[in-house]
């Protein structure tokens, strides 16, 4: 992740937690708190409930990669805990993707005519 790093500590996460808003969908909730720092950090949240180790590990490399490929896309400066929720388990990789862009809208935190654009020209090309 080019303009990113992973939130590792207990405490941030409690942090983003209790001060951050939150939003969600139908697959993950999404957490966001400013950082005053110019990168963003992400940390991924899978409960126990969601699977076994296999699964839980599947869906944070899913909502990792989700993220990486439209990390450019985010405002710099703000901590994100994505927690993935059991319908989560069944997801593809696009609708994860689809989630966590929903869910950047509804914080703020994405260029959304960025994307709209890049999906404009996908559709020009394709004609």
């Amino acid at each position: 992740m080019k303009y990113s790093e992973s939130l590792k500590k207990n405490r941030d996460f409690l942090t983003v937690y209790r001060k951050g808003a939150s939003f969600a969908n139908k697959y993950l909730v999404m957490y966001v708190r400013e950082n005053g720092l110019n990168k963003n950090r992400l940390g991924i949240s899978v409960s126990k409930k969601v699977g076994n180790s296999v699964v839980r590990h599947h869906l944070c490399r899913l909502v990792r990669e989700g993220y990486r490929l439209q990390e450019e896309l985010f405002h710099r400066g703000v901590d994100i805990v994505v927690v993935a929720r059991v319908n989560a388990k069944d997801c593809t990789y696009f609708e994860i993707e689809r989630a966590i862009y929903h869910l950047g809208k509804l914080h703020h935190i994405v260029e959304v005519e960025k994307k709209e654009k890049a999906n404009e020209a996908d559709h020009d090309c394709n004609d």
